[in-house]
């Protein structure tokens, strides 16, 4: 039977001979029952939401294939921020810097860094910094109070532990600070994540809970959610071609008509609302040392196009492995206002 294990050389997963026996079975149990019960937890969180600049993709990959993706098997820190599961996979002591052009003059700068402890699990430790530019400040009488800017700032921990020769698990704790002229929030987040990956038949599927949370000081002392997402998605390398396909499914506690916003006003048919939790995405494996991208969101399709432009929803990416260096760019639209360009540049030590 051929086994995963972490860093290995070139994701040559299949590879690995290393012994993994399971020795903790009632591990395995407590995170089934977690994942049985979090979603009824999930649903009940609804209301306004705040930090939605969680929602935005870390990595390049992920925002190739559509803007999310939680289920590709790669040698990439920065899809353990899609899914902390996926951290296994990773070699070990990698470093990762991050930078994405976002709304107007919103940048958005990342970093992260992984280790391995023994055969079987890896930690990662994350910062991300969204500077949304400067802004003019004007009373209700229009007179002129000066200039402020708006931030969020995100540091996080992520651990992912080898369950056994096909399964993986993984979390991700997160403290969360957002500065806006004088107000200011802070809230604790927690990210879960559940993968199954076959390497004899290219087949990855996972289960991602994201944003499980509160915040610890709210705006003028309103409290409002994170933006929780359930996620599940799956993908298949074609068996005769360097193609990998794709399907993720997103926000799968809300399926209401008011869950969802249209750029153009109109109001969604149930065709409308089970398309908007779909995600297509298709990616070229040329190699060990290229891969080429395109997505598909139905969502951000109808979210952004007032004119009934679909082209809003496709995304495109590209990435260059050279021995230990890995480049990785994407091109999506994230914001009515302006497309979006992600860059990932990691080295492992």
């Amino acid at each position: 039977m051929k086994k995963r294990c972490i860093f290995a050389k070139r994701m040559q997963i299949s590879a690995c001979k290393a012994k993994q026996n399971i020795k903790n079975v009632k591990l395995k149990n407590i995170i089934f029952y977690i994942f049985m019960l979090l979603p009824i937890l999930a649903t009940a969180q609804s209301g306004e939401n705040a930090f939605n600049f969680l929602r935005l993709p870390y990595s390049a990959r992920a925002a190739g294939l559509g803007g999310s993706n939680i289920s590709i098997i790669e040698d990439d820190i920065t899809l353990a921020m899609h899914n902390p599961a996926l951290l296994i996979n990773v070699s070990d002591k990698t470093i990762n810097i991050n930078y994405m052009s976002y709304m107007s003059d919103s940048k958005l700068a990342g970093a992260a860094f992984n280790k391995a402890f023994g055969e079987r699990a890896a930690g990662a430790i994350t910062a991300r910094y969204v500077d949304y530019g400067e802004f003019e400040g004007y009373t209700e009488d229009n007179i002129y109070t000066g200039s402020f800017s708006a931030k969020d700032i995100e540091l996080a921990a992520t651990y992912s532990y080898l369950l056994s020769n096909y399964w993986s698990g993984g979390v991700t704790g997160r403290f969360i600070y957002s500065k806006y002229e004088a107000l200011s929030a802070i809230a604790l987040g927690v990210d879960l994540g559940l993968n199954y990956y076959n390497p004899d038949k290219g087949l990855s599927a996972s289960f991602v809970l994201k944003n499980l949370g509160a915040q610890v000081k709210a705006f003028e002392e309103k409290n409002e959610k994170l933006p929780v997402d359930v996620q599940l998605g799956i993908s298949k390398k074609l068996p005769h071609a360097p193609i990998r396909l794709s399907l993720t499914l997103t926000n799968l506690h809300k399926w209401g008509k008011d869950d969802f916003y249209n750029a153009d006003g109109s109001e969604d048919s149930t065709s409308d609302i089970l398309l908007k939790h779909i995600i297509l995405g298709a990616d070229a494996i040329i190699g060990k040392n290229f891969y080429a991208s395109i997505g598909y969101n139905f969502r951000m399709s109808k979210e952004l196009s007032a004119g009934g432009n679909k082209w809003d929803g496709l995304s495109i990416g590209a990435g260059l492995n050279i021995n230990k260096v890995k480049f990785g760019a994407s091109y999506s639209k994230l914001h009515v206002s302006s497309s979006s360009f992600l860059f990932n540049l990691s080295y492992t030590l």
